[in-house]
């Protein structure tokens, strides 16, 4: 769960534009309500002159104002996704850098393991090292006596 509060404080700003305008939807419109899909149009009014805005095709066919058919402008609704898709990007951007922290934690545990076997091998490696030199020794002592014995044997039949 992210608990970011430069990503919590742009999501609430987001969604306090939208819904202080009175929108329940994020950007680009695809449907209206009434299920006719949703096409641009450019205002031909005194007031936004050329102004290109969204508009749902029955209500924009029958020139209907101050419905409740999808209305928004162009400019509003690409500002929208793109504070949508600022507060998505900053988002993953938090997720990669956890991503990378933990990968970071996981290598050094790694490492640690790697070292504690390493040192544990080692370990072992010496003490088998020791008991080889011991045998080798009692190997020698007991060729040594060996020889010495059949020596002696080989002397007294003679």
């Amino acid at each position: 769960m992210n608990t970011n509060p430069k990503i919590k404080k742009s999501t609430s700003i987001l969604f306090f534009r939208i819904f202080r305008k009175g929108r329940g939807f994020v950007g680009v419109p695809k449907n209206c309500w009434c299920g006719e899909s949703v096409v641009p149009v450019m205002s031909k009014s005194n007031h936004n002159p050329y102004r290109r805005y969204f508009r749902c095709v029955y209500a924009a066919t029958k020139k209907l104002e101050n419905d409740e058919h999808k209305f928004k402008w162009i400019d509003e609704a690409i500002l929208e996704e793109l504070e949508s898709l600022q507060c998505k990007n900053a988002r993953i951007e938090e997720e990669v850098k956890e991503i990378a922290r933990e990968r970071l934690v996981l290598e050094n545990l790694q490492m640690k393991a790697e070292t504690e076997v390493v040192a544990k091998v080692e370990e072992v490696l010496a003490e088998e090292k020791t008991k080889m030199k011991k045998m080798m020794v009692f190997l020698v002592i007991g060729c040594a006596i060996v020889v010495v014995s059949m020596v002696l044997l080989c002397e007294k039949k003679w």
